[in-house]
Formats: structure tokens, C-alpha cells, sequence
């Protein structure tokens, strides 16, 4: 989702290939989304994105040259992210010290006693370990996240009501646990057959994992908390218009590829975005979105992420999260020996095949995760310029005053999203995975190589 501070993976990252399928870019949501409004890029060097106390937008001033709010609006916009970024940095901290009190405080090794008291086989252990482990991990971590949820109702961008956000959370949660306990028991028999390669010989069925995350996620994860239906069903002309688009492209994407999700019984935020791999491919529209843009703004929203499908940034995901993947492992057996020599006396772990390792394995992927996002968000923000060059020119000559088409859709994105009107440069280079909405705005009005007499990058 477009502003996910607390990312739903985090408990995913049992292993390095979660680690990495939730890191890379395209890969675990595989939605480049087009209004991350939260997680962009470097700002504008411009302070004249402010605008004077109750001015408002008009559609001329927003399809000129800038990003602009109203006063109010940018007010809420600054103190919405200046709290998103806190809490993002909070999240990962408050993570890494739940890990160490569990490890320094025994509690790993508990629940690894219980396990054993209750079954001498592995398997059965792995059935009482996880989720005891993963259940806390969850309900510790628990406050943090409701409280994102308060923040993000209070300023509107949520109108899903607490019994609805508690269900969603209790099915996340209970999802993780079950393909946590899967991945567990796949690492530790690897472990336990080759305690000095566990790292390299995991990769293989790891990358297969990540593979069948891709594939599946939107066919069976995603209808577990979002309504998907045909966009046909309710726009045939719009799925008409994106049959023309995409031939026009060079790419015709199916109508039964085309869907629409009812976003907006949980938020008022516009999003689209590409997902799955193979027979699971498609491009989503939020209801939001066409709620809020006009046809041809859409028809650019749908143009962005026909270049997420054209451009092979799922599959280069994929390919990203498993050399990603490969490193991550190996790092993982290096630190996590590391780890284990200097505490494991303390941890009360006897050694890497000890369930409790578990947990420091954790540990270690917070760390890691958190120090690879900016490489991960570098890679991401191209991969977002290049869906918007590819979006502008596939619309050009099919969509009237396409740069001023493009530029306001960014600035309704912005203005329903809260987008951040001039974040800190330190926040932009280590969170963002999209360029900032100015500077997107800016771009879109400003792109035009046919006047120059220059040849288009994507689409000749």
C-alpha cells in the first residue's frame, strides 16, 4: 500500500529470501505503486511549494508548473509524515530491542524447552516453537502498529474501523506463523545436514519459495483482505481505452489481467499497481482512484504501470531478491556464528541447530533489512522514473495535453495521499522508493523530447 510505515513482511523475514522478497524492489508487494506518497526520494531544492495561508488549489494552478497545497493541507500533510517517519525508524529500533530482551532474558530458550518437553521430533517442536515465538514477537509489537492505525484514521487516510483492522491483523498474523513454520523447519533440516554450507544449499529451495510468493500471493494472499473484481465488470470503457494503450505499446494486456479493488471501504488513498509473475500477472486499479481522477488521468496511472509490466520490473525483481538472497544468507551464517561465539553462554543456546537461534536470526534481519533500504530504495526510485517516462510517452498522442494530464494526476495522488510537499534529504535517500511528488509533478510537466525533436526512451 501506498504509505505502509510498518511493513506487513516483517515478520516474514524469517529468512533471508523473506528478508530480500519483502526488500527488493517489485518483489513482495510487487506493486511499484505509483503514489507512495510516504516512501519517495530526494526533494525539490525549491521552499516555494508552501503556499500563502488559505490559498487553495484551482485544476489551472496544479496543472502548471509545481506541486502546491492548500495551508491546511500542508500542515497535515508535514506533521502526517514527520510522524511517519518517526515511528518508521522507532518500528526497526523497538523491533531489535524486543529480540535481544527475548534472547537476554531466556524467553527463546523457554520456549525451545517446552517444545522439547512436549515432542522428542523436530517436526512437532517446530509446531510449538514458532508460534510461540512468532505470537509474541506480534503482540509485543502490536501497539506500535494500532497506533499507526489511529494516526492514519485521525488524518484521514484510513476509514477502516477497528474490528476490521484487528481481523486483518489476526489473519497477517496468523499467516506469517504458518509460513514461518514452513520455512523453519525447511532452514533447520538443511542446517542439521550441512552446518557449513546450510547458507548456500537453503538458497535453492529458498529462491523457489520466493518464486512461489510471487506467483501466489495475489491469487490466494491479497483476496484475504481486499475485494478483487474484472474492471470490466464496472469500466468497459476504461478497459477499452487500456486495450489501445497497450496496443499501442506494443504490449496488448488482456481485459480478464485488468482488475478493480474496493479500496475504499478501508481508505481514501489512490493507488494502482502490478503484481504476480506468469499466469498471475495483472494490473490493479483501486476504486479510489477512479473515484478521484479523471479518464485521462487514469489512463496515465494505467500508463505508469504498464511500464512496471513493459519494462520487466516484476521479473527483475524476482531476479534482484534472489541475488539479494544469496548474499543475505551468507551473512547471515557469518553473524550469526559470530553472534553465537560471543553469547550463545548468556542466550542459554547450545548452538546453530538450536531453535532458539531462531530468534537471532531475526535479529540479525532487522539489522540487515534496515541497513540495505536505501540500496533497496535507490534500485526502486529508478524503477519508478522509469514507469513515469514510460507512462507519459505511452499516452502521448492518445490523450489530449498529456504533460498537464500527467502533472495534475500527481497532484491529486499528493494531495489525497498527504504527500511530504519537501522531505529531509536523510529521510528521502534512506526511505523513499519513489521519486517525491514535486519532483514527479515537475517531470511530468516538463517531459516533452517531441517539441526538442528527440526520440522517446520507451515507447518510439
Amino acid at each position: 500500500m501506498g504509505r505502509r510505515i510498518f511493513r506487513r513482511h516483517s515478520c516474514l523475514i524469517l529468512c533471508a529470501c523473506l528478508c530480500f522478497a519483502a526488500g527488493s524492489p517489485c518483489a513482495a508487494n510487487l506493486g511499484a505503486t505509483l503514489n507512495k506518497s510516504q516512501e519517495q526520494a530526494a526533494p525539490l531544492e525549491s521552499n516555494s511549494l508552501q503556499p500563502a495561508p488559505g490559498e487553495l488549489n484551482t485544476k489551472e494552478e496544479t496543472t502548471t508548473e509545481q506541486y502546491t497545497l492548500s495551508h491546511d493541507r500542508y500542515e497535515k500533510a508535514v506533521a502526517y509524515s514527520k510522524a511517519g517517519y518517526t515511528l518508521y525508524f522507532v518500528s526497526y529500533l523497538f523491533g531489535a530491542i524486543v529480540l535481544i530482551l527475548i534472547l537476554r532474558l531466556g524467553v527463546a530458550a523457554r520456549f525451545r524447552d517446552m517444545a522439547e518437553n512436549l515432542s522428542d521430533k523436530r517436526w512437532m517442536q517446530a509446531f510449538v516453537f514458532v508460534p510461540l515465538l512468532f505470537v509474541t514477537i506480534d503482540l509485543l509489537h502490536f501497539p506500535l502498529r494500532a497506533y499507526w492505525h489511529a494516526l492514519s484514521r485521525h488524518y484521514e487516510q484510513s476509514i477502516q474501523g477497528w474490528g476490521s483492522w484487528l481481523w486483518d491483523w489476526t489473519k497477517g498474523a496468523l499467516l506469517d506463523t504458518a509460513f514461518a513454520i514452513v520455512i523453519v523447519l525447511i532452514l533447520f533440516a538443511v542446517m542439521r545436514r550441512s552446518p557449513r554450507r546450510w547458507w548456500l544449499y537453503f538458497w535453492f529451495p529458498a529462491v523457489l519459495i520466493l518464486l512461489g510468493l510471487i506467483v501466489l500471493t495475489p491469487l490466494v494472499v491479497d483476496p484475504l483482505f481486499n475485494k478483487f473484481e474484472p474492471l470490466n465488470k464496472e469500466h468497459p470503457e476504461l478497459v477499452s481505452s487500456i486495450e489501445k494503450l497497450s496496443t499501442h505499446a506494443g504490449v496488448p494486456i488482456s481485459p480478464d489481467r485488468m482488475f478493480l479493488m474496493a479500496a475504499s471501504r478501508k481508505t481514501n488513498a489512490i493507488n494502482a499497481y502490478v503484481t504476480g509473475l506468469g499466469a498471475s500477472k495483472r494490473v490493479v486499479i483501486w476504486d479510489t482512484t477512479l473515484k478521484n481522477t479523471t479518464n485521462d488521468e487514469a489512463l496515465f496511472i494505467v500508463g505508469h504501470e504498464l511500464g512496471h509490466y513493459v519494462l520487466g520490473h516484476v521479473g527483475r525483481g524476482f531476479l534482484m531478491g534472489a541475488v539479494g538472497l544469496f548474499l543475505a544468507l551468507y551473512l547471515l551464517f557469518r553473524g550469526l556464528h559470530w553472534a553465537l561465539d560471543r553469547w550463545a553462554k548468556d542466550w542459554k543456546i547450545y548452538g546453530q541447530e538450536d531453535w532458539a537461534c531462531l530468534a537471532v536470526l531475526l535479529l540479525l534481519l532487522q539489522v540487515l533489512l534496515f541497513f540495505s533500504s536505501p540500496v533497496i530504495n535507490a534500485v526502486s526510485r529508478m524503477e519508478e522514473h522509469a514507469a513515469d517516462v514510460y507512462g507519459l510517452e505511452v499516452i502521448h498522442g492518445q490523450v489530449p495535453n498529456s504533460e498537464k494530464v500527467a502533472a495534475h494526476a500527481f497532484q491529486v495522488l499528493g494531495e489525497l495521499d498527504l504527500a511530504d510537499p519537501n522531505p529531509p534529504a536523510f529521510i528521502t535517500f534512506w526511505l523513499y522508493s519513489h521519486p517525491p511528488m514535486a519532483e514527479r509533478l515537475v517531470f511530468a510537466h516538463s517531459y516533452d523530447p517531441w517539441a526538442k525533436g528527440e526520440s522517446p526512451k520507451y515507447v518510439k
